[in-house]
């Protein structure tokens, strides 16, 4: 049975979160450093992108535009980074004890750790959308939503609290008219997805979503999600599953934009497979509703951080072999362009390698081997700005004025 949304001081959402962190073995990093050295006035060039990447030890910020170093903060552990999707550039940094609110100095000037901290036994999932932000914590399976603006004052907003049924790997969505979308799930297993009114109240929830991971809204506000047997549509207060051909076709991930109804999703067929390295995607017309394989050029494999959506709506594939891809709507290779060297699959998918962020019509390419990072131009391949850091690159995200 669902639980009302109910609106409760963050100060005993981080209580109750202290508890539950009593019977967790995870180790939280230690106090973030307040050190933030920002790049020399003759040298510093104000953008309006920044780039948050995340290493062994903290995370660093660039500009943008040049790449070159704005600041940097410390924080131990296992980091991951994610568009806060505010309109003055923040992220939220993934570590043990929670979710850390990174101010990129895109509207201060000033690279650092703002003091916000929505703690969590395990951070999940955060996602912005249409002015609002949901914080899944996989530990207790609690969505904290708040106003996307909100963040970076130093002081922890307001939040509606949600609770699953139980403690996932989840996701959660609020939609522009105020009712949720979360998956259901357990430890063990997940399969599904609800939908809740402003209230808690359940409205609608949909079981066939064997597996659940990973969401996108698309233009019209239709949201899909990943299922290991096809993906799982939500558009007007209904659910649709559209099935893959394979008896396991696994899409886990989505890529998608608001300017089109078209979304693209990894591709996995083999449970069993070794590796992370896929030569497929799925393609999902939303509007048709519409379900196809899409097999990849010979020699183009890719992860799940090497697929993005251009400012076109193409599809941007970084492979192993080292290669750039541009490929159009109907999954069709448009352009094709070497940039780094070819690399192998992680053995552990938190292991640094290569990983791409594309904004409009730029894409960055980080390359761990080398400890580099890469603007390319997509109109013509060429690369606009390149940068050799004093750490390897693990994940990042770009972001920009008004969420960008």
């Amino acid at each position: 049975m669902s639980r009302p949304r109910s609106r409760l001081a963050i100060g005993a959402i981080g209580a109750l979160a202290a508890v539950a962190l009593t019977g967790c073995a995870t180790t939280a990093p230690t106090a973030p450093s307040a050190e933030t050295t920002d790049a020399p006035a003759d040298t510093h060039h104000e953008s309006d992108t920044r780039v948050a990447i995340a290493h062994d030890g903290g995370v660093l910020v660039l500009d943008g535009e040049t790449l070159d170093t704005i600041g940097q903060v410390e924080l131990d552990g296992f980091l991951r980074v994610n568009d806060a999707g505010d309109h003055d550039g923040h992220v939220f940094v993934t570590a043990a004890d929670g979710f850390h609110v990174l101010d990129t100095g895109l509207a201060s000037g000033t690279v650092a750790l703002t003091g916000e901290l929505f703690e969590a036994v395990a951070a999940g999932h955060a996602t912005p959308h249409a002015g609002r932000t949901a914080l899944f914590d996989d530990g207790t399976g609690e969505v904290r939503v708040f106003d996307t603006d909100a963040v970076g004052t130093g002081t922890l907003p307001e939040v509606d609290t949600i609770s699953s049924e139980a403690a996932h790997h989840g996701v959660a969505i609020e939609l522009s008219d105020g009712t949720l979308l979360s998956t259901l799930g357990t430890a063990e297993s997940r399969s599904g997805v609800r939908h809740l009114d402003a209230d808690g109240t359940e409205l609608a929830r949909d079981e066939q979503c064997p597996s659940v991971h990973g969401e996108g809204a698309v233009k019209g506000e239709v949201v899909m999600f990943g299922c290991e047997d096809g993906v799982l549509l939500f558009d007007s207060g209904a659910f649709t599953k559209l099935d893959a051909p394979d008896e396991f076709g696994r899409t886990g991930n989505a890529y998608v934009t608001d300017t089109s109804a078209i979304a693209f999703g990894d591709y996995k067929t083999d449970p069993d497979q070794e590796g992370y390295l896929l030569s497929q995607l799925v393609r999902i017309d939303t509007a048709s509703r519409k379900l196809s394989v899409v097999a990849l050029p010979d020699g183009v494999e890719y992860t799940w951080r090497g697929v993005g959506r251009s400012g076109h709506d193409d599809v941007i594939v970084l492979s192993a072999d080292g290669t750039l891809n541009v490929l159009d709507e109907s999954g069709v290779r448009q352009e094709s362009w070497p940039v780094i060297a070819p690399w192998e699959s992680p053995t552990e998918w938190q292991q640094p390698h290569p990983g791409l962020r594309v904004v409009g019509d730029i894409a960055y390419v980080t390359e761990p081997a080398k400890n580099r990072i890469l603007a390319i131009d997509l109109h013509t391949g060429e690369v606009s700005a390149e940068a050799t850091l004093d750490v390897a690159p693990n994940e990042f995200v770009v972001v920009g004025a008004a969420g960008h």
